[in-house]
């Protein structure tokens, strides 16, 4: 590797739209117009292979109403502590879509996307590029097993 593509590595971020999914399911049956569906689109979310889940920041989470699912543990750099866990979601990253749960950041936190929706989508960082690569979904490259 040269120097010149070692200084082009970094970071890489995403846009995703992240959707209140019962909000969804509702609108989709005829309870709530399409208008109360609950959405927000995040711009230079950080991708993030050490983190687990999507991690959102309390505000996100209560603009979109998102359900508690409880509490966990969740390591972090000085050990271990509480965080809440939410439910529900739909996220919309790189023309991939899927329902998944979030973990709640501190307000005002930067957003995370982490490693299994990236993994569950077929998403894959490319450090070099600083951008996500979208892996094969058919044919026999396909990212997707059955062991």
């Amino acid at each position: 590797m040269t120097s010149d593509s070692l200084k082009t590595m970094g970071k890489v971020t995403t846009t995703i739209a992240v959707t209140n999914h019962i909000d969804q399911i509702l609108a989709e049956r005829g309870f709530i117009p399409e208008e109360q569906i609950r959405s927000v689109t995040l711009h230079d979310v950080l991708v993030d292979t050490g983190a687990t889940r999507l991690c959102l920041p309390r505000n996100i989470i209560l603009d979109l109403g998102l359900p508690l699912q409880g509490e966990v543990d969740v390591k972090i750099a000085t050990g271990i502590e509480k965080a809440r866990i939410y439910k529900e979601f739909h996220i919309v990253v790189e023309g991939r879509e899927g329902v998944f749960n979030c973990i709640e950041l501190p307000e005002g936190s930067d957003p995370l996307l982490g490693l299994i929706p990236l993994e569950d989508l077929g998403l894959e960082p490319d450090l070099m590029n600083q951008k996500l690569r979208v892996l094969p979904i058919s044919g026999k490259d396909t990212y997707l097993m059955v062991l």
